[in-house]
């Protein structure tokens, strides 16, 4: 591959020795889970309900902590499924739930916001409409996959958690204390 040709991939050079950053993007990327042979993408959701339940233990957690963490797992995301989608070979590998991750917490932000008496029955409803809406795929999400990259991974899921935190937060604001 010459010099102005675009990124090698390993499907290229199978026999090229992988960097520590290759397995930490892989790491990043797949947060082990992805390895699954069975629905990835709701483990990968799980790990996000995980991390979130994690968040909200520590005393001084509050919604910027959890945006904040939204934000890293983000643009870390971004690169690490560019950096797996060279490695694969293949645009958003099946083994790639980093996108999961983030679009789950934020499905889960509002419940950060709000006073609840069932923070679990918050997680559910959150962690429901979010695989409903990363699998539909809503305007503009399904739009969204077809960017280059990274960002092609990530942003439908940041949609679908958009979307499932709109209704999260409505449910909330209509329903209340009744629901949750």
């Amino acid at each position: 591959m010459n010099e102005s040709s675009s990124v090698e991939s390993v499907a290229d050079h199978p026999l090229r020795p992988w960097k520590a950053s290759d397995y930490l993007a892989l790491s990043i990327a797949t947060w082990g889970v992805g390895y699954l042979p069975l629905i990835p993408g709701t483990f990968g959701s799980l790990v996000g309900v995980g991390i979130f339940l994690l968040l909200t233990r520590i005393p001084v957690a509050s919604s910027l902590f959890v945006l904040v963490s939204i934000l890293i797992i983000t643009f870390a995301g971004i690169w690490a499924a560019s950096r797996t989608e060279e490695l694969a070979g293949k645009k958003d590998p099946g083994k790639v739930v980093v996108d999961e991750v983030a679009g789950q917490l934020i499905a889960l932000l509002p419940l950060t916001i709000f006073s609840l008496q069932s923070l679990t029955r918050g997680v559910i409803v959150s962690f429901i409409l979010f695989r409903f809406f990363d699998i539909v795929k809503p305007y503009p999400a399904g739009k969204l996959e077809h960017l280059k990259g990274g960002y092609g991974v990530m942003c439908d899921d940041l949609v679908a958690g958009a979307y499932s935190a709109l209704i999260t937060s409505t449910i909330i604001a209509f329903f209340g204390k009744s629901v949750f």
